[in-house]
């Protein structure tokens, strides 16, 4: 089981998040979120979800 986003902005922030990471691994994940947030304009509640969401799912900085 996996926990889904409910609204279509957040379900898209995160898609677009997922794609520019593939696009840019090198940019700063927090700016990422930032984007993404003011791009899909987000709520504070949908921001802090997407935040922890990516980190979450995103592998280590080695």
């Amino acid at each position: 089981m996996s926990i889904l986003p409910q609204g279509e902005d957040l379900r898209n922030a995160v898609k677009w998040v997922a794609e520019e990471r593939k696009s840019h691994p090198d940019k700063e994940l927090g700016k990422l979120v930032q984007e993404a947030c003011a791009r899909f304009d987000l709520s504070p509640l949908d921001a802090d979800f997407l935040d922890r969401f990516v980190r979450e799912k995103s592998p280590p900085v080695v």
